[in-house]
């Protein structure tokens, strides 16, 4: 083989080396762009998982805010009408009070009212002897319907006729101008064992806390209708 066989077939074998080596080069490049594409696509898909994650927690967090801030608001209207709901029941129960005042201004109605008042404790005490304690103006009221009280609780009670003992301490007077935020009482009669044990206070305005508090689920009803839970 001559000089020029030679280096016709080492210029072959070097395109050939070439030629692979390319071909290499270029599956290398394919694969490394495919690889890269892979990872870059994964990078992509993690970070938009963790926006989307992301964006669900924010979402939450301002759905359980926008729950929060309309269960105050709920609350605080709900507390809104019930206190304006209290204060229309009170105004009554005011009114009611200063028609009370009006009830001792009727002796002969006020008298048989303090005689039912006294017999209805007598029957409620039970005891031989009692306190009777009343405001001072209504002492010669009470002291002209006491002996009758008496004989009527006896004949309903099948028993002899109480001591009523009139107490030298009086309950406090109908309010004034002067005192109208000072303590007072409308009317009626308070009657305690002689011992003071048991006591049952028979005023008119005890007797008005005691209709109030058992009329005011139907008081309520009929001014507000049925409420919802």
């Amino acid at each position: 083989m001559n000089d020029a066989d030679v280096s016709k077939q080492i210029q072959q074998m070097v395109r050939f080396i070439r030629q692979e080596a390319e071909e290499k080069a270029n599956e290398i490049s394919v694969s490394s762009e495919e690889e890269f594409n892979i990872e870059k696509l994964q990078l992509v898909e993690a970070e938009k998982k963790k926006i989307r994650q992301e964006y669900e927690r924010k979402e939450k967090q301002v759905e359980v805010r926008r729950k929060i801030e309309y269960s105050m608001q709920l609350n605080a209207s709900r507390i809104k009408v019930l206190q304006a709901q209290d204060d229309v029941v009170n105004s009554m129960k005011e009114a009611a009070a200063k028609e009370l005042l009006q009830v001792s201004h009727d002796h002969e109605v006020y008298r048989k009212l303090l005689k039912d008042l006294i017999v209805q404790s007598l029957l409620r005490l039970k005891e031989p002897a009692v306190l009777l304690r009343c405001r001072k103006e209504d002492l010669q009221s009470v002291e002209y319907v006491v002996p009758s009280a008496q004989g009527e609780y006896a004949e309903k009670a099948n028993v002899h006729a109480p001591e009523i003992i009139i107490d030298h301490i009086r309950l406090p007077s109908a309010p004034s101008r002067h005192d109208a935020h000072g303590l007072f009482c409308s009317g009626g009669v308070v009657l305690a064992s002689r011992d003071g044990k048991i006591v049952f206070e028979n005023s008119l305005d005890a007797r008005l806390d005691v209709v109030f508090r058992k009329k005011l689920p139907e008081i309520r009803k009929l001014l507000f209708g049925q409420v919802a839970a």
